[in-house]
């Protein structure tokens, strides 16, 4: 699907937007079919990454000098909003992927990097990461002509099954990136993730004992938080607006299973006078009422992706004034995408009725996963954050997190 020379000019078969758009729904129709028994068992998405990789969605948004797709950063959330639209998990991981593989190249412009971005598009590695920030760093020490790496990290999604882990250990003080290949000796990953939402996201522990790092495989050394440039710091509010595609999502296919279930399913209350729940009043009110703030917080949405877009694209030219502006864009889709997101997810139920519950349809997944997801990072703190931009021109810090 894409061919990759060793020149620098590498050839790429690049398709427009609405097709990758096409092939992402196609594969989300596709997951939809299995996804609440996969959900129930707890599998590893293993297969659907191999389909999202055969089908080239891994690679769309790496650069066509690398020989990907050269796709834009807010349309590939499109993608992780339709996948997650089937299954957030996968939707969630996706959405990782695309942080993550941008990370390593984002920091440093050197041979090294170019050769790791072509290899990476002609192997299509799926990437994920290790960086709980409330977590103590990992450790890189010297050894010999490398290094080794230590520590561990709960929460790291998606990181089990990745190819690629993009790290942020210190090294003599300083936060050093790297890029790590997940299969090296000493990464093991710990099956400690029960919780009740997002169970197929493999967000469990990753361990890293006396891991064997390359020199070669270490890309750059940060600058301490505070002297840090603005373009520097987008990685956050990427992953924000990462999250807030991925609940949108979940709330799009909750809505949309309750759709088909109220046409073929439920049945009209007696005192309801009519013959088909479809025409019930209080059904159509209540569906037409979260279907109108769906449609509210995807426009948010997507004017935060375009904002972030206009971010991204001033490189090494973007100031802090607009990084902080964007980021407060994103962040209020956030607050406003949750609370939606939750709400439509859980009063789907009163539109379909009893039967609905029925752990056959599985359809309390989708308020499971944002429920889950939502909780890593207190939506109260994203407001005070939107509040303290709108008010006193300035985002309160939190590292790792804004």
């Amino acid at each position: 699907m894409i061919a990759v020379s060793g020149a620098e000019t590498a050839t790429t078969c690049k398709r427009d937007d609405t097709a990758w758009l096409d092939v992402a729904r196609a594969l989300a129709e596709d997951f939809r079919r299995t996804a609440a028994e996969r959900e129930r068992a707890g599998v590893p998405p293993v297969e659907e990454f191999a389909r999202l990789r055969d089908a080239g969605l891994l690679t769309i948004v790496e650069s066509t000098l690398y020989g990907g797709a050269g796709y834009a950063w807010k349309d590939a959330l499109a993608l992780v909003r339709n996948i997650s639209s089937a299954n957030p998990s996968v939707g969630q991981l996706l959405g990782y992927h695309y942080v993550m593989s941008q990370t390593p190249g984002g920091y440093d412009a050197s041979r090294e990097d170019a050769d790791l971005r072509r290899r990476a598009v002609r192997e299509r590695w799926h990437w994920s990461g290790s960086g709980n920030p409330r977590e103590p760093n990992l450790i890189l020490t010297p050894d010999g002509d490398g290094y080794r790496l230590n520590g561990r990290k709960s929460f790291s999604s998606g990181a089990s099954i990745a190819d690629m882990l993009s790290i942020f250990p210190d090294r003599d003080g300083r936060t050093v990136i790297v890029a790590l290949p997940r299969r090296r000796d000493g990464v093991v990953a710990i099956d400690d993730w029960n919780h009740f939402g997002q169970r197929q996201s493999e967000s469990g522990t990753i361990e890293f004992k006396d891991v064997r790092v390359d020199a070669g495989d270490v890309l750059a050394e940060l600058p301490p938080h505070e002297e840090q440039p603005a373009w520097m710091t987008t990685r956050i509010p990427m992953m924000q607006l990462t999250f807030v595609n991925v609940y949108l999502g979940a709330a799009i296919g909750a809505l949309e299973e309750a759709r088909n279930y109220i046409r073929t399913t439920t049945r009209p209350w007696q005192a309801s006078n009519v013959q088909r729940a479809t025409e019930d009043p209080y059904i159509l009110e209540h569906f037409g009422l979260l279907k109108a703030e769906l449609l509210a917080a995807e426009a948010l949405a997507d004017r935060a992706g375009e904002t972030l877009h206009a971010a991204l694209a001033k490189a090494r030219a973007l100031t802090h004034e607009e990084r902080t502006a964007a980021a407060a864009e994103v962040y209020a889709a956030k607050v406003n995408t949750t609370r939606v997101a939750l709400e439509t997810s859980a009063r789907v139920f009163d539109l379909m009725g009893a039967r609905a519950t029925s752990n056959i349809y599985g359809f309390d997944r989708f308020w499971r996963d944002i429920r889950t997801h939502s909780l890593h990072d207190p939506v109260v703190y994203k407001a005070r954050e939107v509040g303290n931009y709108w008010l006193n021109g300035r985002i309160t810090p939190v590292r790792g997190y804004t």
